[in-house]
């Protein structure tokens, strides 16, 4: 590994160059090291089939009416029943498809648009094209319904194991249901294609629907573990993370676990209980895009926990309410968050994970140095903004044609133009932050404010959230757009 004071060299030559206009940027489609690495692995036939991306994919739930209104009806409760699936033309029988999500769930009842998770191999050994979990996002909260999609695009390019993810149209019976985002499962088929079959181990700690042993409003340590702070020796302390293992682990790997918290909690040999180069790196994506519903927000959710050989790893999941619309926060006021204070509910010492990186200020500078490449690379390219315009243009039609949409077209338009704006200003001013012309952390933007990146072009709410008051008419099953009735694959 790097010594701290070649780190920190690096990030000052990297700054410096970056604020000259040196530092050139990648050619385009240039990989990082960790993206080159994680190439040589072949990728399973889903990944060039399901999850192509340059086109909206068609899935068709085929089911009896009766089963189908019956399943719209309950679908909070979780319960999966047996459909047949026609993907793209192929079909798959016999697969399990539930409701999922929690607020989401309650907010697609007046439309009954719910978000689906799909198991292929849930009532049989199949898998579709070497996948076994799908979910099915709805989009909810997001008028661009790029969110989702932006970010997993941006982590994985960025080298960090990130699910897969395409928009699929969705028919039942051949009428139209609407317009989803298709996102790898992290589960078996995630691991083997990031990991290979000697993958570690893998967590989905959550302390809001894991039986509520964790429930952070409660007393004493509860909630401690979600937090990935270390309690004690005993596994029995760590519902939230043992009680939501994704992978078979035994006694041994639990307390594999619990020592590599006890160090980090101690900021004990870094190296060997932190994947420095990936964690960094999704820190990065994470803390740009400003996702408040998360590990580093007051929820403590919505991240995978990856151990092996008791190196940790956190994986990106569920980002519908980042760009600073969760809770009461705005698109605006996330435009100029400070890097440097990426916890935005509680102490960083509440959040190990995040902590470490500033323990040391050989880290930070490596932070620092990884925030340069992130944005010479995704930002000063125009690959953002050239992704989202192109992606914009691809959904329009599907999102015309969805009968369930949860806000009017025009909110999706302006939407998508204002998440593009965000980008824009968000880039201004973590360049600034590194360079040192606008404070980088909570404390120092409190105490002076005036050099902060104006935003106010992006009004109070930024145009994200997907509401309820502007519901565009359902058109009868097949209209729209001149979109072909099958999903247009």
């Amino acid at each position: 590994m790097m010594t701290g004071r070649r780190a920190g060299v690096l990030a000052v030559i990297l700054l410096l160059a970056l604020l000259a206009g040196c530092v050139a940027a990648p050619a385009e489609g240039e990989a990082s090291p960790l993206a080159e690495a994680s190439a040589e692995m072949p990728a399973p036939p889903y990944a060039d089939t399901l999850f192509d991306d340059s086109l909206v994919h068609s899935i068709d739930i085929q089911v009896s009416q009766e089963a189908w209104d019956a399943f719209i009806l309950t679908c909070s409760n979780k319960e999966y029943i047996s459909v047949d699936l026609v993907i793209d033309g192929e079909r798959f029988p016999n697969a399990a498809i539930r409701g999922k999500g929690n607020s989401s769930l309650q907010k697609a009842r007046q439309t009954g648009k719910y978000s689906f998770k799909v198991e292929f191999d849930h009532f049989t050994d199949a898998t579709f094209r070497g996948l076994d979990k799908l979910s099915l996002n709805n989009l909810v909260s997001d008028a661009s319904c790029m969110r989702d999609y932006i970010v997993y695009r941006l982590m994985g390019e960025f080298g960090v194991p990130a699910p897969l993810c395409s928009y699929v149209f969705v028919t039942v019976n051949g009428a139209d249901w609407g317009f989803y985002l298709a996102v790898e499962g992290i589960e078996d088929s995630f691991l083997e294609r990031n990991f290979g079959s000697e993958h570690g181990a893998l967590y989905k700690p959550d302390n809001l629907n894991n039986g509520g042993a964790g429930n952070m409003r409660g007393g004493g340590n509860r909630g401690d573990d979600v937090k990935l702070k270390y309690i004690d020796g005993d596994p029995a302390s760590y519902p939230n993370i043992f009680g939501s293992a994704k992978t078979d682990i035994t006694r041994k790997d639990q307390y594999r676990l619990i020592e590599s918290l006890r160090k980090l909690g101690e900021l004990e040999d870094i190296p060997a209980v932190v994947d420095i180069e990936e964690m960094l790196r999704y820190l990065t994506v994470h803390s740009f895009v400003s996702n408040g519903d998360s590990y580093t927000g007051s929820s403590v959710h919505n991240y995978y926990l990856y151990e092996s050989e008791g190196r940790l790893s956190m994986l990106p999941w569920d980002y519908n309410e980042a760009f600073g619309d969760f809770g009461n926060g705005n698109m605006a006021s996330a435009v100029n968050d400070p890097i440097d204070s990426p916890v935005t509910s509680g102490e960083m010492d509440e959040r190990p994970m995040v902590a470490w990186m500033f323990s040391d200020p050989a880290y930070a500078a490596q932070y620092h140095a990884t925030y340069l490449e992130f944005l010479d690379r995704f930002c000063r390219s125009g690959w953002i903004t050239e992704t989202l315009t192109e992606t914009a243009a691809l959904i329009d039609p599907y999102i015309q044609r969805d009968p369930r949409s949860f806000c009017a077209y025009d909110a999706f338009t302006a939407a998508a133009e204002q998440l593009v704006t965000f980008f824009e200003l968000r880039a201004q001013s973590v360049l600034g932050q590194l360079s040192g012309s606008i404070p980088s952390t909570s404390e120092g933007q409190a105490a002076d404010s005036a050099a902060l990146i104006d935003a106010s072009e992006l009004g109070s709410s930024g145009g994200a959230s997907g509401g309820f008051g502007g519901m565009m008419p359902r058109p009868s099953s097949g209209e729209a757009s001149g979109v072909p009735a099958d999903g247009g694959s």
